[in-house]
């Protein structure tokens, strides 16, 4: 099992979780990016730096990723396709996505950008804060024990 962050908009708290994830559960976490990210030293903390580009940091992720890994992303449509191949997603705000959850989320996100497409404001997300990083750590717990 290995965890993949799409590190571009990943909030430095979840980062830092991992960080420390890493080393005491020496599981591979792989940060992927299109700008350089300084990450600590550790033989169990990688990062691959993309091209810039439109998805291109989700095609990496969604090509390499394998059936039972994490991945750390609030972008919908990766956590699709990853579901897709037998990984699993985990927002980090705390959110779980697996095969029962998926479809609708995606249909939700959808409606809400074909809102926003016709000039409705949605708003955004609520600030991330200590109770979005504690459930993200709690979430991630239940997942390594799972394993």
């Amino acid at each position: 099992m290995k965890i993949w962050v799409d590190a571009d908009a990943c909030p430095r708290a979840v980062k830092d979780i991992l960080f420390r994830v890493a080393n005491r559960t020496k599981i591979s976490v792989t940060f992927v990016t299109n700008q350089w990210l300084r990450l600590p030293a550790s033989p169990f903390i990688h990062l691959i730096q993309v091209r810039q580009g439109l998805d291109i940091a989700d095609d990496e992720i969604a090509n390499k990723c394998e059936p039972g890994d994490l991945i750390i992303t609030a972008d919908i449509p990766l956590a699709a396709r990853i579901v897709e191949k037998g990984a699993l997603a985990l927002d980090p705000r705390g959110t779980l996505y697996d095969e029962s959850n998926i479809g609708q989320k995606l249909d939700m996100r959808n409606f809400m950008d074909t809102l926003r497409g016709s000039g409705v404001e949605t708003g955004g997300p609520n600030s991330f804060g200590h109770r979005e990083r504690l459930k993200f750590a709690n979430e991630l717990d239940k997942f390594i024990a799972r394993r």
